[in-house]
């Protein structure tokens, strides 16, 4: 596809995007794997069709006006980079292109206040705690509400647990084998504080002493997957000098969303003086799942106990990691070490359940559809245990297998893991 954007008039990020508008083809085996195209059936609700628009808004030939209804519907999932045989970097494109294009949307008021409260209170553990649990009382009322205020209260789990205190230092269980940097995410202190403490148990028993960097901060990946570029920058800087990737064998992440973010800083800093601090710091991020899953296939994990019955564990694919990070054996690989695990596919496996970062409160219809399908699908399996990768991912998929009935819970891929260490699955 040849074009004729005006790569230095569009800073740093016009190289990035022209690279990736260059590199599609118009081939259509992005179509397919588009969620927004399987609900819609819309040309321009695919990527190849965004493609379009956003080149052409970059050459000046349409405006943004006419082209965001599309854009905004894109979840950011990448199942086209997974589907696209030239290896578009459709994800680079299309956050590159958020951030060049947002100052120059027009939103109202209130849309502006809904996005600037977003990203206010997601990457605020404590402010998010409080606001979850002051949704919790008004969650009685969500069906009388609109759509975009009904959506965070549906989300909330039955309960929202106390935050734990997370140690900055934990220290190895018997023979140290290594030292490792955790990012302690967001949103999942507030609502799954369990993520992080098996996390932490998991490692210190494979005997990694595990440090969570003071001064560390959100990862970014919502701000810059909104179009608040000067915010994510703000955000990655904070955490390149919070991490100093030389003192850690690894850098490692258990939310999906959170570690394809981290390991997107080097096109964040494209062009920047600090993007060579960024390659330093993105080399050393592993998800969980990647390191562990590289303990055993190097035989040096520690055996799990079996389970007290067979158990059916289906896993499900959180789209930041088996597409924008391309993980995808490692969670099954660990998950089947377990004795007594059977691990199951779930149909429509690489269809996104919705969540997609802040897509479930931006795009609440959209996000609904494709968390009951979602939800269909898993439930269709009958599993004992329903785990993932992704904090996203958990609070759609147990809202949605909530509201059909279920009671299975779901868990995060190292949840399952600790609890067979410890005897209890």
């Amino acid at each position: 596809m040849q074009h004729d954007i005006p790569v230095p008039a569009l800073g740093p990020q016009g190289e990035v995007m022209a690279h990736a508008v260059d590199a599609c083809v118009h081939c259509g085996f992005c179509l397919p794997a588009c969620p927004t195209y399987a609900l819609l059936g819309d040309e321009m609700d695919s990527p190849r069709g965004r493609i379009v628009l956003m080149k052409e808004v970059l050459e000046g030939t349409l405006s943004l006006a006419d082209a965001a209804p599309h854009l905004d519907r894109c979840l950011g999932c990448q199942a086209c980079v997974t589907a696209c045989p030239s290896g578009v970097p459709y994800g680079e494109l299309i956050t590159s292109f958020r951030g060049w294009s947002e100052p120059g949307r027009e939103r109202s008021p209130l849309d502006r206040a809904k996005r600037a409260g977003i990203l206010k209170i997601l990457p605020a553990p404590k402010v998010f705690s409080v606001a979850a649990r002051v949704g919790q009382y008004a969650k009685p009322f969500a069906p009388l509400l609109p759509a975009a205020l009904r959506a965070p209260l549906d989300l909330l789990p039955e309960r929202v647990p106390a935050m734990r205190p997370q140690p900055p230092v934990t220290p190895a269980r018997g023979k140290r084998r290594g030292r490792v940097a955790f990012l302690a995410g967001c949103a999942q202190q507030a609502l799954t504080p369990n993520f992080n403490a098996a996390t932490l148990r998991v490692l210190a028993r494979n005997g990694f002493e595990v440090v969570i960097p003071e001064g560390q901060g959100c990862c970014g990946a919502a701000a810059l997957h909104t179009g608040a570029r000067d915010e994510a920058l703000r955000l990655v800087r904070q955490n390149l000098a919070a991490f100093n990737p030389d003192d850690y064998d690894a850098i490692l992440s258990n939310a999906a969303g959170c570690g394809a973010g981290l390991k997107e800083y080097p096109v964040v800093l494209h062009g920047l003086p600090d993007e060579v601090q960024a390659r330093a710091f993105a080399a050393k991020v592993q998800d969980i799942s990647e390191f562990l899953a590289g303990l055993l296939h190097a035989g040096e994990l520690e055996p799990f106990l079996p389970t007290s019955r067979p158990l059916t564990v289906t896993y499900h694919d959180a789209c930041h990691l088996a597409h924008a990070q391309g993980v995808r054996a490692a969670p099954r690989e660990l998950l089947r070490a377990i004795p007594g695990v059977t691990v199951v596919e779930v149909p429509e496996g690489d269809l996104c359940c919705g969540s997609a970062g802040t897509y479930n409160l931006e795009q609440p219809e959209l996000a609904n559809e494709l968390g009951v399908r979602k939800a269909r699908n898993i439930l269709s399996t009958t599993p004992d245990l329903i785990a993932s990768g992704n904090i996203g991912c958990h609070t759609q998929v147990g809202s949605h297998t909530r509201r059909q009935g279920s009671r299975v819970p779901v868990l995060h891929t190292v949840e399952v893991l600790d609890l067979a260490y410890r005897g209890e699955l």
